[in-house]
């Protein structure tokens, strides 16, 4: 019989941490802390290549791909807007975006800061 279904227990009711009982969770899966940044170097690089890929196909003649190609830089806009936002509501300032972009903080804020 599991301890759900054990005599005297209701349904629902969980057993809590008992003194004197090990615990069992383990913290790294159950942590709160910030997770690190990673992969991004390969996912941008695996984007540019695709992009140079489309770039060679559209230029060998499929040009009905012109079109759904230069859609693509609204959704790379679009992209870079919502990353710039993610990044100040994370506390990163206009001038480490800028920075980071090659523009000044303020060519940044005029850029990305007006929704």
């Amino acid at each position: 019989m599991s301890p759900a279904n054990a005599p005297g227990r209701q349904r629902g009711q969980h057993q809590g941490h008992q003194p004197g009982s090990k615990n069992t969770v383990n913290q790294r899966l159950t942590s709160k802390a910030r997770r690190p940044v990673v992969e991004n170097d390969d996912y941008a690089a695996f984007t540019h290549r695709i992009l140079r890929a489309y770039a060679r196909r559209v230029a060998t003649g499929d040009i009905e791909a012109l079109t759904r190609m230069t859609s693509l830089a609204d959704d790379i806009e679009a992209a870079i807007r919502s990353a710039v936002t993610g990044l100040r509501d994370h506390g990163y300032s206009w001038a480490e975006i800028g920075s980071r972009l090659g523009v000044t903080r303020q060519a940044a804020q005029q850029h990305w800061g007006q929704s």
